[in-house]
């Protein structure tokens, strides 16, 4: 699908990157569109203006003071107007109105102001989110352009920012792209270095100035220097090394270190240069604490050669991150050369006994597990959705619980063709506010009753505060896993016992899909599709939202497939040890990964952090905050001698979505746990397997997975198991144990068949969570 993008520009570098990286997806530029400072005399908010590229745009007064917002980059703001002639592209303005009412990472538009939709808000326009002031700009733009259906941005770490953008888009049907999202950490060139985007800038021929420093070991004598260069990226990395080790984003400006204006690019996209010619017409302002930026007097545009068409630096020059990281790109090598792993060697290695003796499964904790099902007639899918939904709605009003109280939430419908008619059933519900719900939806055909076409599995906390849940929703198509239009984040977490301590990461069903372009890899262009590549790249997006999540080891696996083989059953067992193995640094190693419990999964600074994290404030200060992408499996969390590779489990089911050939589930992330905090037990060689978390003497989660073997006659109890722990999910063969919708107690998932990794078929696989 090619798209009809309006690119949201500042003026800066990675605005303009975005632009070309849109381009050189096969999508199509049809407007710029900018926000800019009001002017003293105007009313703010109300003033559009629009750029044509035949004319000549006039060059504003230079400003005596920055608007310093958290959303836009304002500074240099006089030379936008330029931008329409230079490109040859259309350019639309709109003054920014109100300011940063909403100060946390994630953002709403209910309660953002008057015309930002139903909900409650400041009665005053003048006090309504500045975000808002993008939706009336793009509004303008698509009545001027109703072709346009994506919007491009150049966030690349700030959730603070993708955030917003995406709320304006989706509410205007606009597909968000952020093609440089998570860029830094998506895998780069041999050698690099932390500035490696600025390099990538400089192969395609940008030429982005510094026009604003703002920390970060800047002074304003780094003003003007062409920072998409040689020159110019090494010497803003010397300049960060004196304070620290460089954080990731830092060089390149994500935690406002400094911020650019970009003057040429290609000359596929600019026809001609801006040129700022006099000293003179640049002047430094300073405002204190370090920050300076330019005032830019006085610009205009100058031809290019003919010759500059064939020169160094072109859009043909832009990199696009390898699909696979260099870790599942080897797990790929290795599966596809049918080199099998040694699993038994595996797991004998990385465990002291299969014969430990079980912990009690514990109390129930407070997380509740529903399922709403009906088997009474309904006239269509719809109508059975919409009896499902007001029965969630009555239950959370019954417990006075709002939506968010909703963790995660399991779909299983009889067809997948009734996906389109159930979806906006269930999303709406989950609208009012961020971070919807994780979410797995699988059909699972006749295994569901003759009249049942939907059932709805959610995961609810019922006396969680709001500050304590967090999420992780990213909209925005990108390189870095796919995007989530629906209503649903690719991962929920919060506190196991509600209140502080180790957490509990619920992470979406992943399916392998190419997340530049949202397709399944057999349908790419270059069709690099196979089972093989499916299945690693559906676990490479798991691992990616774990790793930026924070979380340290996945308490089991499960991988769904439309239809199971032996071949199929080896594939995830390999993909999922190997995954394991990748990450695996030896018992005796140091990790220094695990000596805090810090919040440092995060791969940079964040706007939100930058004022809010005193740790940010200088952010390449010290080299051991923030940026770090964590290892996953991190094993230092892990008691020693107990690492262990936690199980997986094979689902046949009937159909997956988008017509998927596999979607991989992680159970029970853990996510803030401490250096050893994480006890394993693998009992009666394999039949239970426990995940502690916790120190001895105080209160400790207690995941138990409990395995009921094809083989056995009856269901075999292991021994000393006890406790009142709450069923959290059982997976059963449906031939074994036929779907009761009458039986609502317990959250079960009916399959076709069920398998372990090494190709034992199984009656069910139980999983508990109890407090001990």
């Amino acid at each position: 699908e090619k798209l009809n993008v309006i690119a949201l520009i500042s003026g800066g570098k990675d605005s303009f990157f975005s632009l070309l990286h849109c381009r050189a997806n096969g999508h199509r530029v049809v407007a710029l569109a900018n926000l800019h400072p009001a002017a003293a005399t105007l009313t703010t908010g109300t003033i559009d203006i629009t750029v044509d590229p035949a004319s000549a745009a006039p060059i504003p007064a230079p400003d005596e003071h920055d608007l310093n917002s958290f959303m836009y980059q304002t500074v240099g703001h006089q030379v936008i107007p330029l931008y329409a002639e230079a490109t040859g592209i259309p350019l639309y303005r709109r003054a920014i109105a109100g300011g940063a009412a909403q100060q946390g990472k994630d953002y709403s538009h209910y309660g953002a102001g008057p015309d930002a939709g139903v909900g409650s808000g400041p009665t005053a326009e003048i006090e309504q989110d500045e975000t808002e002031s993008m939706l009336h700009l793009l509004q303008t733009v698509k009545a001027a352009h109703p072709e346009a259906n994506a919007v491009c941005a150049g966030a690349i770490l700030s959730t603070y920012q993708r955030t917003r953008v995406e709320s304006v888009a989706t509410r205007l049907g606009l597909t968000p792209l952020a093609f440089l999202w998570k860029f830094p950490v998506l895998p780069a060139p041999a050698p690099t270095d932390d500035a490696q985007l600025l390099a990538d800038m400089a192969a395609v021929g940008l030429e982005a100035r510094i026009i604003k420093v703002a920390s970060g070991g800047l002074d304003d004598g780094f003003l003007w220097t062409n920072v998409a260069n040689h020159a110019g990226k090494n010497r803003i990395l010397r300049a960060m090394g004196r304070f620290g080790a460089v954080e990731t984003g830092a060089a390149i400006g994500e935690g406002g270190e400094f911020e650019t204006l970009v003057l040429d690019g290609p000359p596929t996209l600019f026809k001609k240069r801006i040129v700022v010619a006099e000293e003179k017409d640049r002047r430094v302002v300073r405002e204190g604490g370090g920050s300076a930026w330019l005032s830019i007097k006085n610009a205009a545009l100058q031809d290019k050669h003919e010759d500059e068409a064939t020169t160094a630096g072109g859009e043909d020059n832009i990199r696009i991150p390898n699909l696979l990281d260099p870790r599942f790109d080897n797990i790929l090598s290795t599966v596809s050369n049918s080199v099998a792993l040694d699993l038994e060697t595996l797991r004998r290695s990385s465990s002291t006994s299969n014969d430990a003796a079980p912990l009690p499964l514990g109390a129930p904790p407070t997380l509740q597990y529903w399922t709403f099902a009906s088997s009474a007639p309904a006239p269509s899918v719809q109508d059975e959705t919409a009896h499902l939904m007001v029965q969630i709605r009555s239950r959370l009003a019954s417990l006075s619980l709002p939506p968010t109280a909703v963790l995660s939430s399991t779909i299983l419908l009889r067809s997948m063709s009734s996906f389109t008619q159930v979806n906006p059933i269930y999303a709406a519900l989950f609208t009012t506010a961020p971070n919807p719900p994780s979410r797995v939806c699988v059909a699972v055909g006749d295994a569901l009753p003759e009249r049942t076409n939907v059932v709805i599995i959610l995961s609810v906390h019922p006396t969680l505060a709001a500050e304590k849940r967090q999420g992780l929703h990213v909209q925005s198509r990108s390189y870095w896993a796919p995007a989530n239009i629906g209503p649903y984040s690719q991962a929920v977490w919060c506190p196991w016992d509600g209140e502080g301590g180790g957490e509990l990461v619920s992470v979406a069903g992943q399916i392998p899909l190419v997340p530049g372009s949202m397709l399944l890899p057999r349908k790419a262009d270059d069709g690099i599709g196979g089972e093989e590549m499916e299945a690693v790249l559906a676990l490479q997006h798991l691992w990616r939202i774990g790793v930026e999540t924070g979380v340290k080891y996945w308490g089991f696996g499960v991988a769904y497939f439309p239809g199971v083989s032996e071949d199929k059953i080896r594939l995830a067992g390999r993909v999922w040890e190997a995954a394991h193995e990748a990450d695996d640094k030896g018992e005796d190693e140091d990790d220094d990964d695990d000596d805090d419990d810090d919040d440092d999964d995060d791969a940079g600074p964040d706007l939100w952090d930058r004022k809010y994290n005193y740790e940010f404030l200088s952010y390449a200060a010290d080299g051991k905050n923030g940026g770090k992408q964590g290892g996953l499996p991190d094993w230092g969390v892990v008691k020693k001698g107990e690492r262990k590779v936690p199980p997986v489990f094979v689902a046949e089911v009937e159909e997956l979505p988008r017509g998927a050939g596999i979607e991989w589930q992680g159970g029970l992330g853990l996510r803030g746990v401490k250096e050893e905090e994480v006890e394993l037990k693998e009992v009666e060689g394999g039949r239970m397997w426990q995940v502690v978390v916790g120190q001895e003497g105080g209160r400790r989660f207690v995941q138990s997975v409990v395995v009921e073997m094809f083989e056995d006659e009856e269901e075999k109890e292991v021994e000393g198991v006890n406790g009142t722990a709450v069923v959290a999910a059982r997976y059963v063969d449906a031939s074994v144990y036929p779907f009761d919708v009458e039986e609502r107690t317990m959250p079960v998932v009916p399959c076709k068949s069920l398998w372990d990794g090494k190709g034992q078929r199984l009656k069910a696989v139980t999983v508990y969570h109890g407090v001990i």
